[in-house]
């Protein structure tokens, strides 16, 4: 039997250490990818709960707010609510009761329980506004209910920002989801996990 040449044996090496590295690097590649999909996964989530829980339905019901008020205005010929005439007031009550502090209600609540998911990392100043405002409205209807309406509206005024602040940041968040959602390699990793699952 006769010896291997040097040079072959050299080569048998190298070779086997180009496999050892390009395994490695391909190892890499695919743990550091994995890595990336996996954080855009969790920033889609919480861009999905934000606007699922916080920011679409205080969207909503902020849109649905501003038409009844407009329509409210229209129908009484005015361009705007206050001061309140005599003769619109039993109106006024009925839609206030009805239609506006039902919407109040709701966005009050979204904002008492679901505070955790705002973007900002302290609370706007302009939701804080909008839940004392609501509360000095309990107090009005309250008088209403016991047949006092010597008050017709909150002390405590609207937040001129409330309605800007709700729609900047919804549609800030639905662009990110959608952003998120069209990446490629976003993509393609839910394929792959589809896949993998056999859908």
């Amino acid at each position: 039997m006769e010896p291997i040449p040097i040079n072959i044996v050299n080569s048998l090496q190298n070779a086997a250490v180009l496999t050892v590295i390009l395994a490695f690097a391909g190892y890499l590649v695919t743990f550091l990818g994995s890595q990336i999909l996996a954080r855009r996964a969790d920033r889609l989530k919480l861009v999905n709960r934000r606007l699922n829980q916080f920011y679409g339905p205080l969207y909503v019901a902020s849109q649905a707010g501003n038409i009844a008020y407009r329509s409210l205005l229209k129908m009484q010929g005015k361009e705007k609510c206050h001061p309140i005439r005599p003769e619109d007031m039993k109106e006024w009550v009925l839609w206030m009761t009805t239609i506006f502090m039902p919407l109040n209600d709701v966005r009050e609540k979204i904002i008492i329980e679901k505070a955790h998911l705002i973007v900002e990392e302290q609370m706007p100043r302009c939701l804080l506004e909008f839940v004392t405002h609501v509360v000095g409205y309990k107090a009005v209807l309250a008088k209403w209910a016991d047949g006092d309406y010597s008050e017709t509206r909150s002390i405590i005024g609207w937040p001129p920002e409330f309605d800007r602040y709700v729609a900047r940041s919804y549609a800030a968040l639905k662009a990110e989801q959608t952003s998120l959602l069209h990446n490629f390699a976003y993509r393609l990793y839910h394929w792959r996990v589809n896949h993998k699952q056999g859908f």
